[in-house]
């Protein structure tokens, strides 16, 4: 087996992306849609190189040493020959990608949100474009953090809005609709967060769906606007979303 060393983890390695791209939706967890065919493609290209590389391997024709050496692998001993590690050490590549396989890891969520704590949404006081007409608006937690931080004309004063997020908690006993926004892929992830009042606390990392009246609070611009208050009219537990981040 020990010829096939380079060929397995190729193969398990595309396989896996090829699972979480082409098979599913799990790609969202870790980058945005736009580069799924890339993702195809390699994961295509590792599967490729991987049937290549065992089938070169399997018409080689092994030499006595090699067979020696297998057997004193099994046996536990030796006579005198010296083995490389390399092969055995290619095979450890196997157990992230068989991981990955069989474990997809799950979207960023509560863990990743707190240690964001103090991120803006966007910077500077300024105007936004007006909100449409009739109530509840839709607004994703970004849009919503960033009206209610910066938007000198307070657009979003009386209106009814509704906004979809998972739950994380506060240590004061507050708790947060919150989602993560991305630019490229999981590992650029940053945090908006609304604090909701009125209504009891869902599990964190349960997805919700508020909707309710901002409340104002601090001077536009500052740390003391930041997070933003959501006064809850109606909380309604939903089913995480196929793509759980927001785009910027």
């Amino acid at each position: 087996m020990r010829r096939y060393g380079q060929a397995v983890p190729m193969l398990l390695v595309g396989a896996a992306v090829l699972r979480i791209s082409l098979f599913s939706a799990l790609y969202l967890r870790y980058v945005q849609s736009g580069l799924r065919p890339y993702l195809i493609a390699s994961g295509a290209l590792l599967v490729l190189l991987g049937v290549a590389a065992g089938v070169r391997a399997a018409r080689e024709v092994p030499y006595e040493d090699d067979d020696e050496a297998e057997a004193e692998d099994r046996h536990g001993h030796g006579h005198g020959h010296t083995h490389t590690t390399g092969p055995r050490l290619a095979w450890l590549l196997a157990l992230p990608a068989t991981a990955l396989l069989l474990f997809p890891p799950p979207a960023l969520g509560s863990y990743s949100a707190d240690r964001e704590d103090a991120q803006r949404a966007a910077q500077g006081v300024g105007t936004f474009p007006p909100l449409p007409s009739g109530d509840p608006v839709d607004l994703s937690v970004a849009a919503f953090t960033s009206r209610a931080v910066y938007d000198s004309d307070r657009s979003l004063k009386g209106r009814t809005v509704r906004l979809t997020g998972f739950v994380t908690h506060g240590d004061d006993g507050t708790w947060y609709i919150t989602r993560l926004l991305v630019s490229c892929c999981a590992a650029d992830a940053t945090t908006s967060k609304v604090e909701v009042r009125g209504a009891d606390a869902p599990a964190t990392d349960t997805w919700v769906t508020v909707t309710g009246i901002w409340h104002p609070k601090g001077r536009l611009g500052s740390s003391a606007a930041w997070p933003p208050l959501l006064d809850a009219k109606a909380v309604r537990r939903v089913e995480e979303p196929s793509d759980p981040y927001e785009q910027r």
